[in-house]
């Protein structure tokens, strides 16, 4: 069941994300520069190392604007080739490289909306064609939406400190420790209610898959 998938992805999704240590982000952002310097350079393993720290920031917002975890990880994949053949480019007097990173996964995203209108605007010429294909599309775009808003009321469920907690890991992609200092928590705190949120979404989509 694709929802189901969904759903478990949503989770994989945060429960990676969150679960990422984070150093400060004065020392992070200096870190960044010198290994987007090394990229320009041709190294791969600094290619892998950003990838490591942003790319869930990066699927957060790819996922944002596009509602489709499928098309959000392509996103990120076409975002980090991008990097790697613009690494020389970036400056670091404009902005953090989580921060470049996040523009461009957001601009690759937008082009992505624009494409589906191009692609709709497409399928309207063609509306007397055979429509199995097209039948299917729609089929797993109205799963993916029913996926959706099951999500969104286990979310209500939660107490407000949790909520906001993931809201902020999944939607903002922000770490455990930018989250404590969003939201002026602790970190053990912040921690603590996101494990528990996380048992709580994982019980209730749980019950809802063996209700089907």
């Amino acid at each position: 069941m694709l929802g189901a998938g969904y759903e478990a992805g949503v989770l994989t999704f945060l429960a990676v994300r969150v679960g990422q240590a984070a150093p400060g982000p004065s020392a992070e952002a200096g870190e960044d520069a010198r290994v987007l310097a090394a990229v320009a350079r041709g190294d791969r393993g600094g290619l892998r190392t950003l990838y490591e720290r942003h790319a869930g920031r990066a699927l957060a917002i790819a996922l944002r604007i596009l509602h489709s975890r499928a098309e959000a990880e392509e996103v990120v994949q076409d975002s980090f080739l991008e990097v790697w053949r613009r690494a020389a480019q970036y400056d670091e007097s404009r902005g953090s490289a989580g921060v470049w990173i996040s523009t461009i996964a957001r601009s690759r995203a937008i082009d992505r909306v624009r494409a589906r209108g191009t692609a709709e605007r497409a399928a309207s010429a063609a509306a007397d064609e055979p429509r199995g294909a097209a039948d299917e599309v729609v089929l797993e775009e109205v799963e993916q939406r029913s996926a959706r808003q099951r999500i969104a009321a286990a979310l209500g469920e939660l107490p407000a400190e949790q909520r906001t907690a993931i809201e902020l890991a999944y939607f903002e992609g922000l770490s455990q420790r930018e989250i404590a200092a969003r939201t002026g928590a602790p970190l053990g705190t912040v921690k603590s209610r996101i494990r528990i949120a996380l048992g709580r979404l994982a019980s209730v989509f749980g019950a809802a898959r063996e209700g089907t």
